[in-house]
């Protein structure tokens, strides 16, 4: 009778840590901003959302489907019943036309992926300019300034082309410079004759990337081998690596790595201002195969977030070590939160919570 009991009081006792959930509710998803003029520059909507749940809710990283759309969010803790927004800004210079955006959120609530839209037309400037080749760069023309490559599988190699136009009377030749080890280009015609069209080829080989998640590089093209590193001549290249865990076979499922962080909210105490403070996380590996510590994501100036080792083997366990500068901090309670990419499919995005005062 009491083995029951014991069990029945453990039942219970998990079913109330399930029931102390996060609740992430928006008063709408999606925003038609309409026709906007190009001319105008950009436009921002923002997305408020309340916390309806019964635990602490954690917006851990917002990702947009565009490098043309720009995603700020509350990034503190948001309590039980308090209110949050997010706040989308989209560029519209050099893209005429119909578009619709997408904004994935990510976050600790009983849905931890989100999705925002945003849509509208932009109606191109009439002042003379290049609707086809919208961008000017110097004597150069571009379709668009940022080259978005979409989601990478890790392994895998993905191309996008970006078109171009010669607007001057002479050859133009456009290269290409400060280009990671994972991204290569390719010009054709590598001399562009006066007026005539060309394309340059960017091609993505995650193999050469140590990089998981979100990727965004800035390149700069060079005309006729002038230097000139500015805002005008740089381009951006956005791409997002993941891996499909969808792809596994049963064995796998059966063999993946387990991680296990048994205390997800760290306090630090009550810390002096100016002063330093640090703490750990402690990490396990309850699967098969090595767990691996892809990525940590910490949007925190005052925080420094290190793991001791980047792969933990089956049965073992490591640290997550977080160090605290209070040197900007003025007197007040602080609740900050950092992402954990890993290679466990059940968690491969973790929010952990650190929490300290800061007193005179």
């Amino acid at each position: 009778m009491k083995k029951y009991s014991v069990l029945l009081f453990c039942l219970i006792c998990s079913l109330a840590a399930m029931s102390q959930k996060a609740v992430l509710s928006f008063e709408v998803k999606s925003h038609d901003f309409g026709k906007v003029n190009e001319e105008d520059g950009k436009i921002t909507y923002v997305f408020d959302f309340i916390n309806k749940g019964n635990s602490p809710l954690v917006v851990s990283r917002v990702q947009a489907s565009c490098g043309c759309t720009t995603p700020t969010w509350t990034k503190e803790p948001i309590e039980p019943g308090k209110k949050g927004s997010i706040t989308v800004t989209y560029n519209p210079s050099g893209r005429p036309g119909v578009f619709t955006k997408t904004i994935t959120v990510y976050s600790n609530a009983t849905d931890e992926q989100l999705v925002l839209t945003i849509k509208g037309e932009v109606i191109p400037k009439t002042s003379g300019e290049n609707t086809t080749y919208p961008v000017l760069m110097g004597l150069l023309r571009l379709k668009s300034k940022v080259i978005q490559m979409n989601s990478v599988e890790k392994g895998k190699i993905q191309s996008r082309t970006l078109e171009i136009k010669n607007t001057s009377n002479a050859p133009l030749k456009p290269t290409l410079e400060n280009l990671p080890p994972y991204l290569t280009v390719t010009v054709v015609p590598e001399t562009l004759k006066p007026t005539e069209d060309g394309k340059i080829t960017f091609t993505f080989n995650s193999k050469n990337s140590t990089q998981w998640g979100p990727v965004s590089d800035d390149i700069y093209v060079l005309l006729n081998g002038q230097k000139k590193y500015s805002e005008e001549y740089k381009l951006t290249v956005v791409s997002n690596i993941v891996e499909d865990f969808s792809k596994l076979t049963l064995d796998q499922k059966r063999k993946a790595p387990i991680l296990e962080i048994p205390i997800r909210t760290l306090n630090l105490g009550i810390i002096k201002e100016g002063a330093k403070r640090s703490g750990k996380f402690k990490v396990s590996n309850k699967g098969q195969n090595a767990l691996e510590v892809r990525r940590i994501i910490n949007n925190n100036k005052e925080l420094t977030v290190r793991p001791a080792k980047l792969t933990v083997t089956e049965g073992r366990s490591s640290y997550i070590t977080v160090d605290l500068n209070a040197k900007a901090l003025t007197e007040g309670d602080y609740k900050k939160s950092f992402t954990v990419q890993t290679n466990d499919p059940e968690n491969s995005f973790l929010i952990l919570i650190v929490n300290w005062k800061v007193q005179k």
